[in-house]
């Protein structure tokens, strides 16, 4: 009977270290476990942090953009309007020298009959000129128009790089704050592993 006893006591107590050990490496799993976690979470702060200032970055460049694109408009409205108002100018200034042009005709008609050819030739020549300087002015304008018309598209393509530029940029940087969250968590994992 003595044997047994001592069999049994000695199972027991090996049993005994088996739990303790068991325990001792289940709290140590479970101080890792708690370990990953933290530096997860910071890891994913960290990361949406940079995302936001990424999005805060692409909005301001955006908004600025979107200013300079309406300055630019207001600009382009304001030169037509301007190049309108001249060929309206040149048409009226056209008008007024042939209606003074035909009264003078019909002056010097009136006064001498026998200079009616003369009088035509010259109310002809004076019709041309004044169609002339309407083409002319109208040429001019159309001149005007275009130019104003490619400096707005230049700068709008100049505008639209910049923002696709920024955006570039903004995507480099969030793959970048991804790779040092990567690396971060990777060393961290090894050194507790180590």
């Amino acid at each position: 009977m003595s044997n047994g006893n001592g069999v049994t006591a000695t199972l027991s107590n090996a049993a005994d270290t088996v739990v303790e050990t068991a325990k001792s490496v289940a709290k140590r799993a479970g101080k890792a476990v708690s370990g990953a976690k933290k530096t997860a979470s910071k890891a994913s702060k960290a990361a949406k942090k940079a995302v936001t200032k990424a999005k805060k970055r692409l909005a301001t460049a955006s908004a600025a953009a979107k200013k300079e694109a309406a300055v630019l408009k207001r600009k382009v409205a304001g030169k037509k309007a301007a190049a309108k108002r001249a060929a309206k100018k040149a048409t009226r200034s056209a008008a007024g020298k042939k209606a003074a042009s035909t009264r003078a005709a019909k002056k010097t008609a009136r006064k001498v009959a026998a200079k009616k050819g003369a009088a035509k030739r010259a109310v002809k020549k004076t019709a041309r000129k004044a169609t002339r300087k309407v083409a002319s002015t109208k040429r001019a304008v159309k001149k005007a128009v275009k130019k104003a018309n490619r400096s707005v598209a230049a700068r709008k393509g100049a505008a639209k790089r910049a923002t696709r530029k920024t955006a570039r940029k903004t995507t480099a940087r969030k793959g970048a704050a991804k790779k040092t969250a990567r690396k971060s968590t990777a060393r961290k994992t090894a050194r507790k592993s180590a």
